[in-house]
């Protein structure tokens, strides 16, 4: 195996839990809605988003990869018959962000990244939205590539190209860690890179995909 020169993150459910994070945005953001516009939301919730966003997928196939643009085009869609929607929309999407980037990390985050920034180039790749200047990690990453940016999200090859544009080596030189079996590690390893395969919960790997190179259960296991 090549020594690495690069370490690629995945950010969630790689470097903190996503599941309470997205809840208590959501949590956050129609209670804004609900407080500032009571009237209009007496006909809106969860339940009428939900038909709303499936049908801006199907519209907006191509821009499926782009959570911030689905979000924003679900909530503008939604209140479509509202005289100022759009505005209304980034509104309550900025309320959501905001919301979704207070992240609590997992214990072993900042520690593992402390001592791995020491050795290595550290990026993240994510098919998420989260902004790693407002979660307060951007000072430990190089570079932070997404689905957005890239165009595609993993495990497409051509967000794991444009990683290794972005860090200049070869694809061999980079050890992307992830949680996500297919996403992560398959999507790698076919982009020719090293894979390591995150697995705090002890799930079993599935039996579809060749076993992974490496499997931890904590980011203090990487090296």
């Amino acid at each position: 195996m090549i020594a690495p020169l690069v370490l690629s993150f995945d950010l969630d459910d790689t470097l903190w839990p996503v599941e309470p994070v997205m809840a208590a945005a959501e949590r956050t953001m129609w209670s804004w809605l609900r407080e500032r516009h009571p009237q209009l939301m007496s006909h809106h919730g969860v339940e009428t988003m939900r038909p709303v966003r499936a049908r801006i997928a199907a519209q907006y196939p191509e821009r499926a990869h782009d959570m911030t643009f689905m979000r924003r085009r679900t909530l503008q869609a939604m209140f479509g018959d509202h005289s100022a929607a759009e505005s209304l929309a980034d509104q309550a999407f900025e309320v959501f962000y905001a919301a979704r980037n207070r992240v609590k990390l997992y214990e072993d985050t900042l520690p593992a990244l402390q001592r791995l920034s020491a050795r290595y180039r550290l990026f993240a790749l994510s098919n998420g939205n989260a902004d790693l200047q407002r979660c307060g990690l951007s000072g430990w990453f190089e570079g932070h590539v997404t689905a957005i940016t890239a165009g595609a999200a993993k495990p497409d090859a051509r967000i794991f190209t444009r990683l290794r544009e972005l860090a200049a080596v070869e694809p061999s030189q980079i050890m992307h860690i992830g949680d996500d079996p297919h996403a992560d590690v398959v999507g790698a390893t076919q982009a020719g890179m090293q894979a390591v395969w995150i697995n705090r919960e002890a799930r079993e790997w599935p039996s579809q995909f060749a076993p992974p190179l490496r499997t931890i259960s904590t980011l203090a296991e990487i090296i």
